[in-house]
């Protein structure tokens, strides 16, 4: 368990932490030389059960509130300060608004300076603090009265502290390992060593991961968690790490080391934002500093969906700023004023792939409600209602740091059919082959005269945005079953019959031949008509005809293939992707013989129909050899 400490400056934070673990957390010599924390601070406790708790000590000062917000993200249990003497103060309000904004559920008072006030200021102190914390997520927390210098009472808060972290437990590992940065420092012997509390997963010695946002690969050389060495860490632990590939020059504080999945560096995100009760009215873009992880930044409210949010209200919204951040749905965060001078409120990130458009409309506003739901199934299951082309899983699980086996389990408890990393709601893809369907029956009716539809073609016809695995998945059934049938690259429904006429079906066997006898580079409209003295106008009114039914292909311009020609082109094309990543002119030229420009005439044919997709001088893969029959 992590303990953080708060309250207003001087009321003894560090001094009850030096009482109850022996270490001095003011480690800087302006802190000693001053007598006040400046920065944060840590220490560690041995447990019975032979864990360790951490502290974290935080600076009470109203100037360092932005440093004392780097030490309070990631905490499990807030222990509020307050001196007999003074009283709640209003930096020890703040602290609890903080305290609260941040979803911190579990804590306690420590009454300290007990030996300098008279037993009814205790009383009355008392008093003081039950007032504040009313209504509170403290509302219920024990008060222990304590003398640091003396030790009175410091057993009976160290006996409740130990307590609860016995009950709490350990926070559990799932998802891909982050840690919020909070410091770096270079040790002799280690080199550069990051520490911070670890929000999720799990990390090794030896693990890689990435410096975000500069996205920069790093090695776990050796680590340390809560101030001991060990193997490895965990979520809800103060960890620090030895990093290879870095130099402390290019760490800040601010930054997170994640797994390499997680890395993904946002500049906005929709969040649901709650407006402290003292503070104004926070209008649409409000400028306000963020404090998120360990992170302070310049940032600005869009609010959506209302004009303003009114003071103890909250409401959704859209943070963004003005340089490359980290953070993942479900992390807690902070504004305060422009000035940094008044903590405003704060709230939880929900989205951090938020649309570019129709960022207010009433799907988009129950989605971000759906997302806020702690269960991911609920935004998982509104999002297949919402996406005619399913949606993508990959982003999602990115958003919620969701494993791959827990995406699985949640597409199979929603019972959502699955291709690749897409998903749709059994209702949509029954809807999209319903469309399917009508979209090659509609074909028909415009075009009788075509034999059918070229897959790519029929794609965009029933769903532009429909990946192609999706739409050959899609296709499957209906084939399978008969409801749709292939006459060589055509696709149609079963009853649509179109032939050629019966002079044009003997003119093409007359010169098909001429085709087939050099097959990777058949004669031009040009020279069939020279062969055969036939006119040329006749032989390309014929291809053309041909074409239509799919005996035929215009690879090039006048430059027409038989459909046995294309095919085989086609599974050359593959074997040649399969065995060197994609296709070449030159390679696919070998194989067929010929000169290089029919091979790259082929290529661009292949490329123009969607069946492959030019990369530079390359051509990707992106159909199926069975699309040509």
């Amino acid at each position: 368990m992590i303990v953080g400490t708060a309250g207003h400056i001087d009321h003894g934070k560090t001094t009850l932490v030096k009482a109850l673990t022996g270490v001095d957390c003011d480690r800087l010599k302006e802190e000693k030389a001053r007598g006040i924390t400046l920065d944060l601070g840590y220490a560690y406790a041995p447990l019975p059960g032979g864990e360790t708790l951490g502290f974290v000590d935080v600076p009470g000062h109203e100037k360092l509130v932005h440093n004392m917000l780097a030490g309070a993200t990631g905490i499990d249990f807030a222990l509020l300060v307050v001196a007999a003497d003074d009283g709640p103060m209003p930096q020890t309000r703040e602290h609890l608004e903080i305290i609260e904004l941040l979803g911190i559920r579990l804590g306690a008072v420590a009454l300290t300076k007990i030996d300098i006030v008279a037993v009814d200021r205790q009383k009355a102190a008392k008093n003081e603090i039950a007032e504040m914390l009313a209504g509170t997520t403290l509302a219920e927390a024990p008060i222990f009265p304590v003398c640091a210098a003396t030790g009175e009472g410091v057993a009976a808060l160290q006996a409740h502290l130990h307590a609860v972290a016995a009950a709490l437990g350990q926070r559990p590992a799932a998802g891909g390992f982050r840690l919020a940065i909070d410091r770096c420092f270079t040790l002799s012997g280690a080199g550069t060593v990051i520490t911070g509390t670890a929000f999720s997963g799990q990390v090794l010695a030896g693990d890689l991961l990435t410096l975000s946002p500069p996205g920069k690969t790093v090695r776990v050389r050796s680590l340390r968690v809560q101030d001991a060495p060990a193997e490895s860490g965990q979520a809800g632990q103060r960890i620090a790490l030895a990093l290879a590939g870095i130099e402390k020059a290019e760490v800040q504080r601010g930054q997170w080391v994640v797994a390499p999945g997680l890395h993904a560096p946002v500049r906005r995100f929709d969040a649901r934002l709650r407006v402290l009760a003292g503070q104004p009215a926070l209008k649409h873009w409000t400028p306000v500093h963020l404090h998120l992880g360990a992170i302070d930044v310049p940032a600005r409210v869009a609010l959506l969906g209302v004009d303003e949010i009114a003071p103890g209200s909250e409401n959704l919204a859209q943070i963004t700023v003005d340089r490359d951040i980290g953070t993942l749905s479900g992390d807690r965060f902070i504004l305060r004023d422009a000035s940094a001078r008044h903590t405003i409120g704060g709230g939880m990130v929900l989205d951090i792939f938020p649309p570019a458009r129709k960022r207010r409309s009433p799907e988009r506003l129950a989605m971000l409600a759906a997302l806020a739901d702690p269960d991911p199934a609920v935004a998982l299951q509104l999002a297949a209602e919402q996406q005619p082309a399913g949606v993508d899983l990959v982003p999602l699980a990115r958003n919620r740091n969701l494993e791959a086996s827990a995406v699985a389990a949640l597409c199979q408890r929603l019972g959502l059919k699955r291709i690749g990393d897409i998903a749709f709601a059994p209702a949509r893809w029954q809807d999209l082959e319903a469309r399917l369907l009508a979209a090659l029956a509609a074909e028909h009716e415009r075009a009788p005269d075509m034999p059918g539809v070229e897959r790519d073609r029929l794609r965009r016809l029933t769903l532009p945005t429909l990946t192609r695995p999706a739409f050959d998945a899609l296709l499957a059934a209906p084939l399978a079953d008969g409801r749709i049938a292939q006459t060589h690259a055509w696709l149609h429904l079963p009853e649509h019959r179109v032939q050629l006429a019966a002079a044009d079906r003997d003119l093409w066997q007359t010169l098909k031949p001429l085709l087939e006898a050099t097959p990777y580079a058949p004669p031009r409209v040009r020279d069939v008509a020279a062969a055969t003295g036939i006119g040329e106008d006749t032989v390309r009114a014929l291809f053309k005809r041909v074409a239509r039914f799919g005996e035929a292909y215009p690879v090039a311009h006048d430059h027409y293939f038989t459909a046995e020609a294309v095919a085989d082109l086609a599974r050359r094309v593959a074997a040649l992707n399969a065995r060197d990543g994609h296709a070449r002119a030159a390679p696919l030229r070998d194989e067929i013989g010929g000169g290089r420009k029919v091979a790259i005439h082929i290529l661009e044919f292949f490329d123009r129909i969607g069946y492959t997709r030019r990369v530079r001088d390359t051509h990707v893969l992106r159909g199926s050899p069975e699309q040509f029959g």
